[in-house]
């Protein structure tokens, strides 16, 4: 009786090693914040700074949140779009270059204190070109989840991952995986990228780069989110 309860012991404790010493799957770069993208850029730094000074004392019901296709709204080709619709009422948090692990980071780290938008747009993850389909989703609902974490009840107006040069298949799969994360309550989902068809060996609205939007880009942007708008702050 002695012999096997010892066995029974030592098999228990070999089950038990063997679950201890399972490997814990690491969590996905996409999610986890990094300021990679953020730490190293002195001049971005320097200039957004001097941007949100300015901005402090003007109202602002939008944050636009994302990577270079965001940022250029401000001193790109997307600037007399952004003159003529938003830039009396809303805020550009884009940084080129971004992935949604470096957006996540500034979310989290840039105080952004001065301002309560009521909806926030989002478009972010086609610098996630080498990760998967997956990664890149799950790096997108992080974003999401860090908007609404700094700014208490905001409306999210969520963009469809716009066609490119580099992965535009693989963006695709990503925007299958985005649509059905909109509630039509917290959460909405714009379906730009059918907005911007393909025209010879680039699309519509895209620059010469195959991935930078044109004027006619951001106008195209500019008129289906403000078909959006009313019905998104409405909520």
């Amino acid at each position: 009786m002695k012999r096997l309860f010892l066995s029974a012991l030592l098999v228990t404790s070999f089950c038990n090693a063997q679950v201890s010493s399972a490997p814990v799957p690491p969590k996905q770069a996409t999610t986890l914040a990094s300021d990679q993208n953020y730490s190293p850029r002195i001049n971005y730094q320097t200039y957004f700074n001097d941007y949100i000074t300015l901005r402090k004392n003007r109202p602002a019901d939008l944050i636009f949140i994302g990577d270079s296709i965001t940022e250029q709204w401000r001193w790109g080709a997307g600037s007399p779009v952004w003159k003529q619709h938003f830039e009396e009422r809303a805020i550009d948090f884009g940084l080129g270059a971004d992935k949604t692990q470096h957006t996540i980071w500034r979310l989290e780290n840039i105080d952004l204190s001065a301002f309560s938008p009521k909806a926030a747009v989002i478009l972010i993850g086609t610098n996630n070109v080498n990760d998967t389909p997956e990664e890149i989703s799950d790096g997108v609902k992080a974003v999401i989840t860090a908007t609404q974490k700094k700014f208490s009840g905001i409306k999210v107006v969520l963009l469809s991952i716009l066609p490119n040069a580099r992965a535009t298949e693989k963006m695709a799969t990503v925007n299958g995986l985005l649509a059905p994360l909109a509630d039509q309550k917290n959460i909405f989902y714009l379906n730009l990228a059918e907005k911007f068809p393909a025209v010879g060996d680039n699309w519509k609205g895209l620059s010469k780069d195959k991935l930078h939007l044109s004027a006619e880009g951001y106008e195209v942007w500019a008129s289906e989110l403000e078909a959006i708008l009313p019905v998104v702050l409405s909520k």
